[in-house]
């Protein structure tokens, strides 16, 4: 008897199911929480309280197109990117 070749589509099935697994449970995940964090990127304004991607914890004092300034302690103000903020501590009176 001679042997009939395999379907291509089913030789592929398991490395298809594996991207869809993959999908779910890394990508899209991944996918929202950016869309997430540039939405709230977007919100952000003077008075807003802060914390950095290295853990400091600021308020924004200025907005510029592509930075923050931020006022760490009385009289200390710096300049950081807008990426680099991680999370909205406590929006601000405006």
């Amino acid at each position: 008897m001679a042997q009939q070749a395999a379907n291509p589509v089913i030789n592929m099935l398991p490395m298809i199911l594996i991207f869809v697994v993959f999908y779910f449970l890394l990508i899209r995940p991944q996918r929202s929480k950016e869309k997430a964090h540039k939405k709230m990127l977007e919100g952000l304004g003077k008075n807003d309280e802060v914390i950095t991607s290295s853990g400091i914890h600021a308020t924004i004092v200025g907005v510029k197109e592509k930075t923050f300034i931020i006022r760490i302690d009385d009289n200390v103000k710096i300049e950081i990117e807008k990426n680099s903020v991680s999370l909205l501590k406590k929006k601000g009176v405006q």
